[in-house]
């Protein structure tokens, strides 16, 4: 990951050298340019000296950026968004998340007989990267690369449970399906989130596909947020998902750990 907030910046190119950027479309592309890489963050003096725009005017541009998914606000700093990460062909991290992921959920579906899924948020919605399973995985509706609404799945409200609320807000305001194991309000929504939290981060819930079907998730958290969520789903009764439960979350802090490594400095 690149953290890019050092006091010597190199400005981006002006298009119109012998003039200011004046145009919108001039100063979001000014913006936009003003990150290193797909992983990049950036801070907001960062990007003013980058540009060479009052730090007004970039950040009125970034928060209307950020309202529509071409940039995104952490912790950290800015960093690029969805729509801007599709248009460059990334895959926003998702390749490296399944690959330090594969063997902890193979380790997860052995010493639990249960299928295992492992997820990220796009918008509203989670993005399956991975499942493993045996003979029940087939009778799963979920396969790798589906989609469906985050708050209609374990791993989905775990990931959820530690998303800025204003934000989770801001993607269900219109968008909630009132099938979804009976969240049909942001209330309703918010109250889950809330237990989750209690719960240590573990999200229970049941398919709604399939009967008989339950699971248990847990997401694997960064520095800014949520960066996936894993669960365990199967024929399972609420005292055999309480005992795996543990294993759920240990197995979401180990990719965590595996993902982003704490760098002790050298002696």
């Amino acid at each position: 990951m690149t953290v890019v907030d050092s006091g010597s910046v190199a400005p981006v190119r002006n298009p119109r050298p012998d003039l200011p950027p004046s145009r919108m479309v001039e100063r979001m592309t000014l913006i936009l340019e003003a990150f290193d890489g797909p992983m990049a963050r950036v801070s907001l003096e960062s990007i003013a000296a980058r540009t060479r725009l009052p730090r007004s005017t970039v950040y009125r541009i970034l928060h209307q950026l950020i309202r529509l998914d071409w940039v995104e606000h952490a912790p950290s700093g800015y960093r690029l968004g969805r729509r801007a990460l599709a248009l460059g062909g990334g895959d926003s991290g998702r390749s490296r998340i399944r690959a330090v992921a594969a063997p902890l959920l193979q380790d997860l579906h052995l010493r639990t007989g249960l299928v295992v899924h492992l997820s990220v948020l796009d918008g509203g919605e989670t993005v399956y990267l991975d499942k493993v399973g045996g003979r029940l995985a087939a009778a799963l509706p979920s396969r790798v690369g589906g989609r469906g609404p985050a708050y209609a799945t374990a791993g989905g409200r775990a990931m959820l449970a530690w998303t800025d609320p204003e934000r989770v807000d801001a993607l269900y305001r219109h968008r909630l399906d009132r099938g979804a194991e009976r969240i049909c309000d942001p209330l309703i929504l918010h109250q889950e989130l809330n237990r989750v939290r209690q719960r240590g981060g573990l999200a229970f819930g049941r398919c709604v596909a399939l009967r008989g079907i339950s699971c248990v998730g847990a997401a694997i958290r960064g520095i800014d947020g949520p960066v996936a969520g894993i669960s365990l789903c199967g024929q399972a009764d609420p005292a055999q998902l309480e005992r795996v439960a543990p294993l759920v979350a240990h197995a979401a802090r180990e990719i965590a750990r595996n993902l982003h490594p704490v760098r002790h400095p050298t002696s």
